[in-house]
C-alpha cells in the first residue's frame, strides 16, 4: 500500500464527507435494484458526473454528506481532492455501464458491476481505502511513464 501513487492537487476535501458519499452510493445502488428503478441509477450517474467533471461545489449527495457530517459534529480531516475526483470518474463510468445494462435487461451483468461498485464504496466508507489510487497506480500510471 505504501507504493501507491495517487493523482495529487492543491485542493482538499473533508474525508468524512467522502465516506458519507460512499455510504449513500451503497444505499442508492441497493435500493435501485430492490425497486427496479432506472431513475436511481441515472440520479447516481448524474451525481458522479457533477463531482467528476464540473466545478460545481456540491452535488446532491455531497451536500447531504456535508449536512450529515456537520450534524454529527465529526472532526474535519482534509485529504487530497484529486484521488476523489478520479474515483468519481470511475464511479461515473461504472454507473453508466450499470444503467445501460439495466436498461437493456442484462440484470445479472448489471448486478456484477454494481457489486464491484458496492465493494469499492464499502472500502471507502468503512476503512477509508481509496481503490481509485490502486487502479491509478497499476492501470493508469504505467501508460504515462516514458
Amino acid at each position: 500500500m505504501k507504493n501507491l501513487v495517487c493523482p495529487i492537487s492543491d485542493q482538499r476535501v473533508n474525508e468524512q464527507v467522502t465516506r458519507f458519499n460512499a455510504m449513500f452510493t451503497i444505499g442508492i445502488v441497493v435500493v435501485a435494484f430492490v425497486l427496479n428503478s432506472v431513475f436511481l441509477f441515472v440520479f447516481l450517474m448524474a451525481d458522479f458526473f457533477i463531482r467528476a467533471f464540473t466545478e460545481i461545489k456540491f452535488s446532491p449527495l455531497n451536500y447531504a454528506s456535508l449536512y450529515l457530517s456537520n450534524s454529527f459534529n465529526f472532526p474535519v480531516r482534509l485529504i487530497d481532492k484529486a484521488p476523489k475526483i478520479f474515483a468519481a470518474r470511475l464511479g461515473f463510468l461504472m454507473t453508466t455501464v450499470i444503467t445501460g445494462l439495466f436498461i437493456f435487461g442484462l440484470k445479472i451483468a448489471a448486478v456484477v458491476i454494481a457489486s464491484v461498485l458496492i465493494f469499492f464504496a464499502s472500502l471507502e466508507f468503512l476503512f477509508a481505502i481509496c481503490v481509485g489510487c490502486m487502479i491509478y497506480t497499476y492501470l493508469v500510471l504505467p501508460f504515462y511513464k516514458k
